[in-house]
């Protein structure tokens, strides 16, 4: 029976994915920031419910000691644990760039390191990261998360040729927009009033976004993205990148066939903003 240790499994994406796979038959070893707060998958004999949280070192190699004690060994880590934010440039504090980065990027790469040895020492394993399309296309007023999901995208990429050495395979998911709370819960806005020059860009950019998050058909669901990092764990193949969503299919085709500018010049008019693209 193999097994996949999930990052931010209390919700969202890693709480479908660690349904997916242990519906499979899989051994799920599912952290969290807080597990007391779990119910659902502590009765199950698959699911290893852990603590970890991705901003300290201390549980991430507790946690992977525990799930290594407990099913034997890893067969594929899935670094999903993340969030957004959402908000002007000169509003940002600086522990809030600091912590977008810690989480996302930082977090990430402790995670994986804490990893690789037990993958090296059984000549085998496999890495997964949940990138976003965002690691591919960018949108307004979300410059800290794009920057954390395109140095996902370049840490992955690059990492696979040293770990391909190892028989170690490496996977990014890139999900367009799913329907979590993501823009909720897991979302860090930073607009400010006392910025009065970009009030007018903002406003249109928001009332757009409150526009398109109505529309019935604007998210996926996580169980969509589950399915696809299931496909990833098990098709054996060498490919690296998994598009999750038409929204994402549609504009990652989009900014790579008609060009940087012609995407940006789409975005703008898409949210009404003034420009000069």
């Amino acid at each position: 029976m193999k097994t996949i240790f999930i990052t931010g499994a209390s919700s969202g994406i890693g709480r479908a994915t660690t349904k997916y796979f242990a519906e499979r038959g899989w051994n799920v070893v599912a952290t969290m920031r807080s597990p007391e707060k779990e119910t659902e998958f502590v009765d199950s004999d698959s699911i290893c419910v852990l603590k970890l949280d991705v901003e300290n070192k201390a549980t991430i190699e507790a946690a992977v000691a525990e799930a290594i004690t407990r099913f034997g060994k890893i067969d594929v880590l899935l670094n999903n644990a993340g969030y957004g934010t959402m908000g002007i440039l000169e509003a940002a504090t600086d522990e809030q760039i600091r912590r977008q980065f810690e989480v996302n990027v930082v977090g990430m790469i402790q995670m994986t390191r804490a990893v690789l040895p037990h993958f090296r020492s059984n000549q085998e394993g496999m890495l997964i990261n949940i990138s976003s399309m965002g690691g591919k296309v960018t949108f307004p007023t979300m410059s800290l998360y794009h920057s954390t999901k395109f140095a996902v995208e370049g840490f992955t990429e690059s990492v696979s040729y040293e770990l391909a050495s190892q028989n170690i395979k490496t996977k990014l998911i890139e999900p367009g927009a799913i329907a979590t709370d993501f823009g909720g819960r897991s979302m860090d806005f930073f607009f400010t009033e006392s910025l009065t020059e970009y009030k007018p860009f903002t406003s249109a950019f928001l009332g757009k976004l409150a526009d398109m998050e109505k529309d019935p058909a604007y998210a996926s669901q996580a169980s969509l993205v589950a399915e696809t990092i299931y496909q990833a764990a098990t098709d054996g193949t060498s490919r690296l990148r998994y598009v999750v969503g038409p929204d994402a299919r549609t504009l990652i085709d989009m900014k790579e066939n008609s060009g940087d500018e012609e995407y940006m010049k789409n975005i703008t008019m898409h949210f009404g903003l003034s420009s000069s693209h």
